[in-house]
């Protein structure tokens, strides 16, 4: 067993600060138990955050105080600052800078590699007076990045040329190539590029699936599809970081995310905490959990004013995933924000959504869906739809309107030039009605969409 001391940053207004201190203990590079104290001066500010909403509850601080906290249901991690750790792709990214092999590095030393341009509003540092570590790069230097990440996924070591441009690139969860960039204006996006084990341009997909997703009704980031030098390359607008020029921040609308720069504003962040850390389990426990456990876990902890709107809108990207036969929404895959109008916590913007073509009548998701388990069917989905919404009618409602625009999908990829190769490549994955749904159901929804 080795202990490890680390001190956790929390950014507040334009400036990270000091929030406390967490205590690792390891077996063999793993975490095998934790604890974290706030800092005393941490609790007097004004616009202190909670890392994590479920174990370092912060509703009264006088009860955390001087307290050594540990991970609620026995874990061995706190959610929130594991959230804060580089993905999959982000600790192969650290490992190739430091030409170590594969899981090598202890649970510390990837929380520490990280640098200081993770996702949410968190840093962790081996010091109090250590400097934060910025690494996004610059949106010209895509190029490089590019050529980095084909090294990195080859197990090849980076040389200093691309070390330099080539951030941990740590994100809202994953395995694919990433890294994150700021354009002209100084805006952060995250660069998704594409991988040697793609079977179809996965970049495109993705986008287009998003934006299918928004016309849907549903929240998601600005996006760009660049072509580099044939290669394709996704641009997704990093949602936990947002631009204020003063306070109250009735300046924000229609969302933080949708800020620019300029007139003065400075660069804020928003705390991330991802789906796995709000419903209170690990990764293996993970596999049993359902979108009705979300729904429950946004009951309790969730901003009382967003509770109906998250729901719903849970509700309708499950139903989204059947339709798409996206698979790949685990808990990760699906995060929460701290929002400083609300001071409390929503759901994110919708990110990771890629269609997975397949010919398998009977298809499911990663998540429980109903009664049926993670049988992706509409009928499946309505049998829990009371855990998202009282009324049947508005869950109805909700399977018309997304029903609505994914049954146009093929025109809307069209529109937006998806080249016809990869339209027939999707089109497997794109369910119809019949597929998922029985005529009963399918009645109703139709008669839905005619009051």
């Amino acid at each position: 067993m080795a202990q490890r001391e680390l001190y956790v940053f929390s950014h507040v207004d334009e400036d990270f600060v000091p929030a406390g201190r967490l205590r690792l203990t390891e077996q063999q590079g793993v975490v095998a138990a934790s604890s974290f104290s706030y800092g005393l001066r941490y609790l007097d500010r004004p616009r202190r955050f909670e890392l994590d909403p479920v174990s370092l509850s912060l509703a009264d601080p006088a009860q955390v105080r001087g307290v050594e906290l540990f991970p609620a249901n026995g874990l061995a991690q706190f959610g929130g600052i594991r959230d804060a750790a580089p993905d999959a792709w982000g600790r192969r990214v650290i490992e190739a800078q430091r030409r170590v092999p594969a899981n090598s590095l202890s649970e510390a030393e990837y929380l520490l590699g990280a640098g200081s341009d993770r996702v949410g509003a968190l840093d962790v540092r081996d010091r109090l007076d250590s400097p934060a570590r910025f690494g996004a790069g610059d949106v010209r230097s895509l190029g490089y990045l590019l050529e980095a990440s084909e090294r990195i996924e080859r197990g090849e070591p980076i040389p200093a040329r691309l070390a330099d441009v080539f951030g941990a690139g740590p994100s809202a969860g994953g395995a694919r190539p990433k890294a994150s960039v700021r354009d002209a204006e100084g805006v952060l996006w995250l660069a998704k590029f594409p991988s040697q084990s793609d079977t179809f341009d996965v970049a495109a997909a993705e986008c287009w699936t998003l934006q299918l997703a928004s016309l849907c009704g549903m929240c998601v980031p600005a996006l760009k599809l660049l072509d580099l030098g044939g290669r394709p390359v996704l641009l997704i607008r990093r949602f936990d970081r947002y631009w204020q020029d003063r306070e109250p921040n009735a300046d924000l609308e229609p969302e933080p995310w949708d800020n620019l720069p300029g007139n003065g504003r400075s660069e804020r962040r928003l705390p991330f905490v991802s789906g796995l850390t709000l419903v209170g389990c690990d990764e293996f426990e993970s596999r049993e959990k359902s979108y009705a456990d979300l729904a429950l876990a946004i009951r309790d902890f969730i901003e009382s004013r967003r509770i109906r709107p998250d729901r719903e809108e849970l509700f309708a990207r499950m139903i989204f995933n059947i339709f798409v036969s996206n698979d790949d929404d685990h808990l990760r895959n699906h995060g929460f924000i701290r929002d400083p109008r609300l001071a409390g916590w929503r759901l994110s913007p919708l990110y990771d959504v890629v269609p997975r073509p397949g010919v398998a009548h009977d298809r499911f998701l990663h998540l429980g869906v109903g009664r049926q388990g993670k049988l992706a069917t509409l009928d499946n989905a309505m049998s829990a739809s009371s855990a998202f919404m009282p009324q049947r009618a508005d869950a109805v409602r909700i399977l018309h309107r997304v029903w609505g625009e994914i049954r146009q999908w093929k025109t809307h990829f069209e529109g937006w030039r998806a080249p016809g190769r990869l339209v027939d490549k999707l089109a497997p994955a794109f369910r119809s009605l019949d597929d998922i749904c029985s005529p009963a159901l399918q009645a109703e929804i139709r008669r839905s969409g005619e009051g």
